[in-house]
């Protein structure tokens, strides 16, 4: 009655569920379902949701306590928008224009719909009012929040909003536990938040659970494999939906305190079972018996999970080291990113010095194949130059002799006419001997000038192919005066011509007279024809002979070639050889730089050890000196009490000593310029043991290292104190 008079209560629940039909809370149900609620706990809520703003300022700790028990079902909605301060955020009016867009996370979300609450009427059946609406808040946050977008166990968290009120409402309040609860540092795609929370989590298991956390890790059953749904889904998918649903409210309130908490709460609660099971039976017991073991009773899991111990502090040093871990970690992976293209730099450059390499050795085993055929082609033609020379030594040999006989014949003319007429019939048989060997001399060089013209031919072809060089022009002055020679030459023979000519015309005029007239003029017609061959074939052959020193100049220049090349080849060989050597000694220096500073580490942390020992025996020193200090102090008081000494030496002895004592005092008062700090000598130490030796309850003098005095009595102390 008090709710249904409370305007702002009532409208505040019926109006929002008015708005959309998603809810499954409805005002029908909540007055069917009064009857079964006690009558102070709805006037309680009801006050509590009027008046919000007082009970959070000065009633916190009875709202944590009714918060822990239990929120009314159909309060829910209210008070956790409430608690997410979630009731007018500006992100509500663009709600409508976000589900006219699309979002690039649409597939995945329309994928996940039906695995999500696949057993609630609300979600059951494809196309249902619960899988759209999920789908539209769902949609709405990834275009929110493009960073995150969408993540699975997020659309059970909005189902359960869902299941209490209606989608725009839900989309807020989602809204703002990803943004205040850490659930958006959970579900970014790198998870370093999860991360985080495993870390925390395995801590509390190893202080607080010891033998569980030892057989897990004897049976590599990692804290990830069944506490990392706990923290995305909030034990939504672990736990029955009433029992999550109380655990959900003290999360509104608290944060994931209540998380860690639980999970202890069931890892106390079955240790005994867990630890006797492997890890396949583990894995069927978190599967199948825990999550029912809690079902008629929530509050004991409630109870449980608030007598574990939980320090606030501790966890935000263990998430400080956790930063600095994952900081380190990042450090060592950028470095041994680094590295690695270091690497890979490296390794293509071996690549293509060794394609170089590979490359120069190609080049220097053609260079070598063609100067082993350039040198075999040379050495033929050095033999067919060796051949051409002794032919045309020959051909020289027969032109000197024929030259002979014209000059005989020049004699026998000038001998006279008989002696000529005698020697006609003998010299014609030898002009026709001659005739004969002359004509199968001048076949043999036609043969041979036929063939060294075909090889002149070919080593012009293959001379046209290669290059020039710069000494080129100094061998074509070379042969431009070799062809000044042959043009001399040339000119000799044609003067020899026409003197062989005069000496036929005179020939003739002789031999007119003479019987046998016309056989003689034919032999020597002939005999002046065969000379004229011989002739033309020796300037053949001396052009022969040019056109092969040519060649022999060419097969210089090409040699050289082959030389240079030769030396490119050894200096890439050095370079090559340069480039691994350099290679090596930047290896080396790798190693060694990485070689000082792990020396550096290890002398920085002896250094620090040593330190702190020096700490330490300094700090052991002190507390003895404290604590002689405190014997002398009480030993002086004894002393003290004893009284007055009777005894007549005994005073003397202490006279004495009170000398020593002002002695020592004014020698202490007034130092000498050589020192700083004067001690007891030999001489006097032995003198003042051997009247302490004399009664043990004298005063004696013990004398520091920082000059000061004390006087102390004995009583029960040794002489070797005052050696101390």
């Amino acid at each position: 009655m008090l709710l249904e008079a409370d305007s702002k209560s009532m409208r505040s629940m019926s109006g929002s569920r008015r708005n959309s039909g998603s809810s499954l809370v409805s005002s029908s149900s909540a007055s069917s379902n009064l009857s079964h609620l006690e009558e102070d706990t709805w006037i309680l809520w009801g006050r509590i949701v009027n008046e919000w703003e007082e009970w959070r300022r000065k009633k916190d700790k009875l709202l944590k306590e009714l918060i822990r028990k239990g929120i009314p079902h159909h309060f829910r909605a209210i008070v956790w928008q409430l608690l997410g301060n979630a009731t007018d955020m500006p992100v509500k009016n663009q709600y409508s224009e976000l589900l006219k867009m699309s979002s690039p996370c649409e597939k995945l979300i329309r994928r996940d719909i039906a695995r999500t609450y696949p057993e609630h009427e609300f979600f059951k059946g494809q196309d249902s009012l619960g899988q759209e609406v999920l789908f539209n808040v769902m949609k709405a946050y990834s275009l929110v929040d493009r960073e995150v977008g969408y993540c699975q166990g997020s659309a059970f968290i909005v189902g359960l909003l869902l299941m209490q009120m209606p989608e725009e409402e839900a989309f807020c309040v989602f809204v703002r536990l990803m943004q205040e609860y850490r659930l958006r540092e959970l579900f970014k795609p790198s998870m370093a938040e999860l991360g985080l929370c495993i870390y925390q989590f395995e801590y509390l298991l190893q202080e607080q659970l010891p033998e569980l956390n030892v057989h897990f890790r004897s049976q590599s059953f990692h804290t990830s494999m069944y506490a990392s749904s706990w923290f995305l889904t909030l034990f939504l998918t672990f736990l029955p939906l009433p029992v999550a649903t109380r655990i959900f409210d003290i999360f509104m309130y608290e944060g994931l305190e209540i998380i860690f908490r639980v999970g202890l709460a069931i890892l106390q609660y079955n240790q005994t079972d867990l630890i006797q099971l492997d890890m396949e039976g583990m894995s069927q017991h978190f599967q199948k018996v825990i999550p029912h073991q809690f079902d008629s009773c929530p509050d004991k899991l409630i109870l449980r999970a608030y007598q574990v111990k939980y320090n606030p502090k501790r966890m935000k040093k263990l998430e400080k080291e956790y930063t600095t871990i994952k900081n380190k970690e990042m450090e060592e992976q950028i470095e041994i990113k680094r590295l690695r293209t270091e690497n890979r730099l490296l390794k293509q450059r071996i690549e293509t010095l060794e394609k170089e390499s590979a490359a120069l050795a190609d080049r220097l085993i053609q260079g070598q194949v063609t100067r082993a055929q350039e040198a075999e082609e040379n050495y033929v033609i050095k033999r067919e130059l060796a051949v051409v020379r002794q032919q045309c030594t020959t051909a020289t040999e027969s032109l000197e002799k024929a030259q002979d006989t014209i000059r005989e014949l020049q004699q026998q003319r000038t001998a006279g006419h008989k002696c000529t007429l005698m020697y006609t019939e003998q010299f014609v048989s030898n002009l026709q001997t001659q005739l004969e060997q002359s004509r199968l001399r001048e076949a043999e060089l036609l043969g041979a000038l036929k063939e060294m013209q075909d090889k002149v031919l070919d080593l012009e072809k293959r001379s046209s192919c290669l290059p020039d060089e710069n000494n080129l022009a100094t061998l074509q002055e070379e042969v431009k005066q070799m062809k000044l020679r042959e043009l001399e030459t040339l000119r000799s023979f044609r003067e020899m011509q026409e003197a062989v000519t005069e000496l036929n015309q005179r020939w003739q005029l002789h031999l007119s007279e003479s019987p046998k007239k016309n056989a003689m003029n034919e032999l020597q017609d002939k005999l002046m024809t065969v000379r004229l061959r011989e002739a033309q074939a020796q300037a053949e052959l001396r052009e022969v002979k040019l056109k092969a020193l040519q060649l022999e100049s060419q097969n210089q220049i090409h040699s050289k070639l082959i030389g240079r090349n030769d030396q490119e080849r050894s200096a890439l060989q050095d370079r090559l050889q340069m480039v691994a050597n350099q290679n090596k000694a930047l290896q080396a220096q790798l190693n060694e730089m990485k070689r000082k500073q792990a020396e550096s580490d290890c002398k920085s942390k002896e250094e620090v050890m040593a330190v702190r020992l020096r700490e330490a025996d300094s700090m052991a020193a002190m507390a003895e000196l404290r604590q002689k200090i405190a014997e002398l102090e009480i030993q002086k008081e004894e002393g003290l009490i004893q009284g007055q000494l009777n005894h007549s030496d005994s005073r003397q002895y202490i006279n004495q000593l009170r000398d020593q004592i002002a002695e020592l005092k004014n020698e202490v008062r007034q130092p000498s310029p050589h020192s700083h700090k004067r001690a007891l000598s030999h001489i006097q130490v032995s003198h003042l043991s051997e009247m302490l030796g004399a009664n043990k309850k004298i005063p004696y003098l013990i004398m520091s290292s920082s000059n000061y005095f004390m006087l102390c009595y004995t009583g029960k102390k040794k002489r070797t104190s005052y050696g101390k």
